[in-house]
């Protein structure tokens, strides 16, 4: 998982490079067991590292800052899967997706999903993204409903 974003051109990377580093520094997190805001911070200031986008600080921020409710709502919706039995990558692409559902404005709900499908196809197992695609989708019926309250 350290393939650095590919840039468009205009050398700028694509939000799909974007979200893939954001999931990228969520599991790196959960896997040191490192607050993910103080990773990202890292990350930005590091010379080392490859450059962090404004949206893949958006979506780590956001991911952490509603991550109790995210946690909630994927555990209400995996069917048969608690959030701590999910692979991890699994769970950092699902966290960005749920994220990207109910908190990004400007992004339609079927291109969160699609966008998340895609990334647990290219960074997870060959299960990984029918699961994706069946807790998302889920969500994704009702987050209207769940926008409404939030």
């Amino acid at each position: 998982m350290s393939d650095s974003p590919a840039p468009r051109r205009g050398g700028q990377p694509g939000r799909r490079a974007l979200r893939r580093r954001a999931v990228e520094i969520l599991y790196e997190a959960a896997q040191r067991s490192l607050d993910p805001v103080t990773l990202l911070a890292d990350r930005v200031g590091s010379t080392d590292a490859d450059p962090v986008g404004d949206y893949t600080i958006s979506l780590v921020e956001g991911v952490t800052a509603n991550r109790e409710r995210i946690d909630e709502l994927l555990a209400e919706h995996a069917h048969g899967w608690s959030v701590d039995r999910m692979p991890p990558v699994d769970l950092s692409v699902l966290r960005v997706g749920v994220y990207e559902l109910l908190w990004a404005a400007d992004v339609p709900d079927p291109v969160a999903i699609d966008e998340a499908v895609g990334l647990a196809r290219e960074l997870s197992t060959d299960d990984s993204p029918r699961f994706v695609n069946g807790v998302l989708g889920r969500i994704g019926t009702i987050a209207d409903r769940i926008r409404a309250v939030l």
